[in-house]
């Protein structure tokens, strides 16, 4: 008699199985119940306003940065011209990583020079709206652009000298970023 090796398997598991229901490990666990559970205690239930939620980093202020109280943004020209003094920019200066200060909070933004859109990668590091939202960068003359998902200028900057750059967000805020 020749048992392929499949049905050698087959009839193996079979027997597993059948066996497996058949034995009595299991029988003296079907006559016991498990002990019914006590009853939570019962009380009185009250309510009262809860006080306002502490502000972040009432408890500890340095779990949470903010700006330093010294840190001043350069004033754009209303017309969306480059302000006096800014210098040239190249994707070189800007790679790398920015302490950033977005209406008063402080965040990192990461410009890595990985090619992405019509520019170059950008990561937002705990960021408040909108520049939680930075997808891309890129530079053309004095102005350095912040680009949301869509390809959308989330934010204008100009060199301030050395480490810096100073702008706006298209809604407003003050931005600043320092290394």
């Amino acid at each position: 008699m020749i048992f392929s090796r499949s049905g050698l398997v087959a009839v193996s598991l079979a027997a597993l199985l059948v066996s497996g229901c058949t034995t009595s490990r299991f029988s003296s666990m079907d006559d016991q119940q498990p002990a019914p559970l006590q009853a939570a205690p019962a009380g009185q239930v009250s309510s009262n306003q809860l006080p306002p939620p502490a502000s972040p980093g009432a408890t500890d202020p340095s779990k949470f940065p903010t700006a330093p109280a010294n840190t001043q943004v350069a004033s754009l020209p209303p017309d969306g011209s480059a302000p006096a003094g800014a210098s040239d920019v190249n994707a070189g200066s800007v790679a790398g990583v920015w302490n950033a200060s977005v209406g008063g909070q402080s965040c990192k933004v990461a410009t890595p020079q990985t090619k992405f859109g019509a520019g170059f990668r950008a990561g937002p590091l705990h960021c408040p709206p909108p520049m939680d939202g930075i997808k891309s960068w890129n530079v053309a003359g004095k102005q350095l652009t912040l680009y949301d998902a869509n390809g959308d200028a989330l934010a204008r900057l100009y060199s301030s000298g050395g480490s810096k750059f100073d702008g706006q967000t298209t809604n407003g805020q003050a931005i600043s970023l320092t290394r």
